[in-house]
């Protein structure tokens, strides 16, 4: 079977899918970085590796996230993409006639707005917390309640609390403060939902116009209360699509498959790579004015990449036949 690799690691997530030759999910792994981006792709490659039906041949790997370059050294990547790239493609290739994309990971959202098939549009958060994968597992561990059962209270809510959601300190906040004066927890949760909601759109969608068809994506999409305060405060369906948590890796992998069209051979070094043992290390170019902060990554003592200068001195040559696409 050939299969096509995609690598989405984020700082709270690492996922990793393998698609077909006809674009369907064949085996997917969803799992925390834990701050070690290099050992949790390579727990992840040979998690998925154990998930595959058979025998695979990966034709084509791509890499996005916030650790894109360092995970497409590691896996040795055909293409390396942005988020915002990625989550676009994967979203269209759900819902075709898509026009927004609302996307909530684990320590940042963003908000992908779509035209004919093209992004028009976007704006990121990486600021604040608040409204995050990140802070409602706070809050769901202070509350002694599941992250996977928020949802499920939410959508049991007879009304909202109002708790402020600009801030995740004022939010906790306000949250103890309904506890202590007796709101039922489904309402204080559904509340907590339709703040963060109204905190994202008035932070990333203002002066936006959000489109339907809508898709919601990101591991804060298995909230169910988050998707029912979407569609209240814009008052239309939200699509969730099967594979929400791992759509960054999907997109990407449909880019490596696109690549792979003209490679003669892919750079993904298999699945073996589980094994090595990598090392990175940094260090500021004193070259210039810029004292740019240069990545370096080494397996068993031999540099295979350096990034992170603005002139390129520092990276490591490579041939046009084995080069990443960077984006």
């Amino acid at each position: 079977m050939i299969g096509y690799l995609g690598v989405d690691v984020g700082s709270v997530s690492t996922n990793l899918v393998i698609i077909d030759e006809n674009e369907e999910v064949i085996a997917s792994v969803y799992r925390r970085t834990q701050g070690q981006p290099i050992i949790a792709v390579q727990k992840g490659l040979q998690e998925l590796a154990d998930r595959l039906p058979g025998a695979v041949e990966v034709a084509g790997a791509g890499t996005t996230g916030s650790a894109r370059y360092l995970s497409g050294v590691i896996v040795g990547a055909d293409v390396i993409k942005n988020e915002i790239t990625a989550h676009a493609v994967a979203a269209l290739y759900v819902v075709p006639e898509a026009r927004t994309v609302l996307e909530i990971g684990g320590q940042d959202s963003k908000i992908i707005l779509i035209r004919d098939q093209v992004v028009v549009d976007f704006a990121m958060n990486t600021v604040c917390a608040a409204g995050t994968g990140s802070f409602l597992d706070h809050q769901s561990a202070r509350l002694g309640i599941p992250i996977e059962e928020f949802g499920s209270y939410a959508l049991r809510a007879k009304t909202a609390a109002q708790i402020a959601g600009r801030c995740s300190v004022f939010a906790e906040s306000d949250m103890i403060h309904k506890q202590q004066v007796g709101y039922q927890l489904e309402d204080i949760i559904y509340g907590l939902c339709e703040a963060l909601v109204r905190n994202y759109l008035n932070n990333l969608a203002k002066g936006k116009e959000l489109l339907s068809p809508i898709v919601f994506q990101g591991g804060v999409a298995a909230n169910l209360g988050m998707k029912r305060a979407f569609e209240e405060a814009l008052q239309t369906e939200i699509i969730i699509p099967p594979y929400f948590e791992v759509m960054g890796a999907i997109g990407v992998a449909l880019l490596a498959k696109e690549r792979a069209r003209f490679k003669e051979r892919s750079s993904f070094k298999g699945f073996a790579v589980s094994d090595m043992r990598y090392s990175t290390s940094s260090f500021m170019c004193q070259g210039c004015s810029n004292t740019c902060e240069v990545v370096k990554i080494q397996v068993e003592g031999k540099t295979l990449a350096r990034w992170g200068g603005r002139c390129g001195k520092w990276e490591v040559e490579r041939t046009e036949a084995t080069s990443p696409v960077f984006q």
